[in-house]
Parts: C-alpha cells; structure tokens; sequence
C-alpha cells in the first residue's frame, strides 16, 4: 500500500527507519469497527464515489455543515456528483483536521490519485474512480485485500444473526449496549434465541451466556459498552450493578471490555431528527467520574470477574488519569489488565494520538499498549492503522532522542512492532 510520499508524517531519518523496516508491513488487527457484514460477506460493489466514500462518513458531513453547505448537498436529495462536488470545493480549506490527511491517503493508497481535491478536479476524479469501481479488484473485498488485514471486528447485538462472519478473518465484536436495561423486546428475542423463560435477572443472564457461547465459538473476543456522559449518576445504578455482572460473564470467556466512555450523544435536536442517529453531531462530555468507574472496577475485582479491560475517553483531559489506571488494577501474568485504549472519535488526530501515547509513557507502560483500532463505517478508514504507524514512529524517534534513552534500534523496532500489532494479536489468540 502506497501513501501521498514515503516521508508522510515521519519527522526524522529514524522515524522512517523504524516504519520502513518494522511498521510499514505489519498486518492489521482492527479489533472494534462498525463495517457492514453484509457488505463483506456479498462483496458489494459500490456504485461511485459518493456511495463508497461520503455517504456513510459522519465525519466528512459535519465538516461541510461547519462550512456552510446546504444539508440538501449532504444527506438530502442532491445526485452523487453534486455530494463529491461540494465536499471537494471545501476540501483544501479542511487542512488541520484529520479528515484532509485521511481524505489524501485513502486516494491515494487505494485509486492512485495524488492530486489535491478541489472544485476544480472534482468531475476528473469522480469519474475515474467511478470508472476503477467497475472492476472487482474494487468491490468490498477487492479494497480490503490492499490493507494487509489479519482480523476484523465489526459490532453485533447480541440477538444478532452470526452466519455472515467466517470466524477467524472476521469476527463478531460484542455491542451490549442494550443488555445493561433489557427491555420486554430484548428479553422476548433471547428467549426465542434460546428457549430459555425469562422470568428474574437470573434466567435473563442464563440466557445472555448461553449466546455469549455462540459468540465465543464465531472468534468473539472483545465485548463493547459505551458509558456515555451522565453514566454513573445515581440514576442509572441499575445499569451499572448489570455491567458488573456481564464483566463476570465476560471474563469466563476470555472477552476484553472496551469501555467507550464521556460521548455527549444529544445535542443539535434538528440535526439527530436529519441526520440519524450517527450522524456527526454528537459532542465529547464533561470530565469522567472517575471515583465512579473505579469502583466499579473494583467492584468488579473483588467478585474475581474483571475482565481485560481497555478504557476509551472521549474527553483528552481524561487520558492521563485513566493512564494511571494501568497501575492500580492487575492479575498475576496478565500484561495491563487494565489500560488506557487508543485514541477515539473526536481525539484520534495526531494531537490525540501523541497525547495518548505520552499519558501512557508517563504513567505506565507504553510498551503494552494495545494499539490502534479504527471505530469506523467505512471500509476505507483502514489507511487510518497506517496513519497511527506513521505518527507512532515519529512518537517514538523524538521520544528516543529528546530523552536519550539509549535503546538499541532493534529494541526500539520491538516497541513499534509490539504497539502496532503484537499487543493487539495476543487479545485475539487467547
């Protein structure tokens, strides 16, 4: 996979040494994403530019919305190429935030395209890419098969159907969302699923373990929760005790909690009633609580059910307490039973991804860190795993020089390989 230049984001003659000859070729483990099963599974064919690449990206609507365009140019009724127009006539002017890096890597990484998108190429453009649409080497799979992918995790409910994931390339990753207050729905579909009556939290756990089985068996290995802002308020004490004992359910299997932590969902009501549910409106809530997720925690392990936990805050004044975290919770022969997890939605910029990578060196041990994962809709955000290399082994070399460390060039090729890819395989192989 090629990106814009060899030197893309790597600040020093070590930086593109270690990327180079330790990072550029790794494989990818995307643990946590929200890419259409059905889309892999059927190979979809995208029909242009549009429906590939802005149609699904919340990220690239709330940038044109920030600049003024008419939402009609967005999600409402415009063709595909007024859409790719309008979004290319604001593109130059998006420089700074991630979405212009992301925009010219996946360009050029997957079409070949190295030109800057404008007003003035947008009809070049579209209709090329359209026209490399056509062939199969553009499907689904076609595009995946560029990025070196060793394991995929798209999220699924658990009353989901599993056929569509093969079990070892692609597997499910748990969103539990809706199992911490279970609704008579949600109860009416595991006891259908399981045949199991529900009648007290007791049966209602029986029967959420027995899929949980089923999800272990389809290569499962990660179980979501996204603790949003207001979480642990005393309101919401019922959620909490079930996430305690979901943890235990989870640990039994070996399935590492992701907590998803500080999104504020709600805010413009006019934009949730256009846009959907996901629509690049929400906002990062206020400072965490993190007495309350502490105890929670620790509640957790003193029932002997703590699970291999990764934190996820969307608030960057939370990184660095968080880091401490790795410190405070451990279990004999487990390498950070609990850490600080990547930078995520609204932080996984360079700014984010450096501020994580020095909250986790400062106050515990970067060496452990996880990694990368993209969260994402799109099929193209995988060139984002090449995105964080690239940022990491600048991290690194400056790291390495500015505080004399003296670490071999072997040993500091070790700590890229373990960031990017071996710390993030062990979760997968237990």
């Amino acid at each position: 996979m090629t990106t814009l230049n060899s030197a893309f984001l790597l600040k020093s003659g070590t930086a593109e040494r270690l990327y180079n000859e330790y990072a550029q070729n790794l494989p990818i483990i995307d643990y946590h994403n929200h890419l259409s099963v059905a889309d892999i599974a059927e190979d979809r064919q995208f029909d242009s530019l549009y429906d590939l690449w802005i149609a699904s990206d919340p990220y690239k609507h709330r940038l044109m919305r920030i600049l003024g365009i008419e939402e009609h140019f967005i999600t409402g009724g415009a063709t595909p190429y007024e859409k790719v127009e309008r979004f290319f006539s604001v593109f130059p002017f998006l420089a700074g935030n991630p979405v212009y890096d992301w925009g010219r890597m996946e360009l050029s990484a997957i079409f070949g395209i190295e030109e800057l998108p404008s007003k003035d190429n947008a009809r070049y453009i579209f209709d090329k890419t359209n026209e490399m649409l056509k062939g199969r080497e553009f499907s689904t799979k076609g595009i995946l098969s560029k990025f070196n992918i060793e394991y995929i995790s798209p999220v699924a409910s658990l009353t989901d159907d599993l056929q569509l994931f093969d079990g070892t390339s692609v597997a499910p990753s748990l969103r539990g969302d809706n199992l911490l207050s279970p609704d008579a729905d949600l109860k009416a579909q595991l006891s259908a699923k399981t045949e199991i009556n529900i009648s007290d939290e007791d049966s209602y756990l029986a029967a959420v373990s027995t899929l949980l089985d089923d999800f272990a068996a389809k290569g499962c290995r990660f179980a979501d929760h996204a603790l949003d802002d207001g979480f642990f308020d005393e309101g919401n004490k019922v959620k909490q005790s079930m996430l305690i004992r979901l943890a235990e359910e989870y640990k039994k299997r070996n399935l590492t909690l992701l907590l998803h932590l500080d999104a504020k969902r709600k805010t413009s009501e006019r934009l949730a009633r256009l846009a959907g549910p996901a629509g690049g409106y929400a906002g990062v809530g206020g400072r965490l609580n993190i007495s309350a997720l502490t105890d929670m925690l620790g509640a957790m392990e003193t029932a002997d059910s703590l699970p291999d936990t990764i934190l996820f805050p969307l608030n960057m004044n939370d990184q660095a307490p968080l880091a401490v975290l790795q410190g405070s919770f451990s279990e004999d022969g487990v390498e950070s039973k609990v850490q600080l997890g990547p930078a995520w939605w609204w932080c996984d910029h360079s700014l984010g991804i450096e501020n994580t990578l020095n909250a986790i060196a400062s106050f515990g041990v970067v060496s452990s860190f996880i990694g990368m994962t993209t969260d994402s809709r799109s099929i193209l955000s995988f060139v984002r795993h090449d995105y964080f290399r690239r940022i990491l082994c600048s991290w690194f070399a400056k790291l390495c020089e500015e505080r004399d460390l003296e670490l071999p060039f072997e040993l500091q090729g070790e700590f890229i390989e373990r960031i990017a890819y071996f710390n993030a395989k062990k979760r997968i192989k237990r």
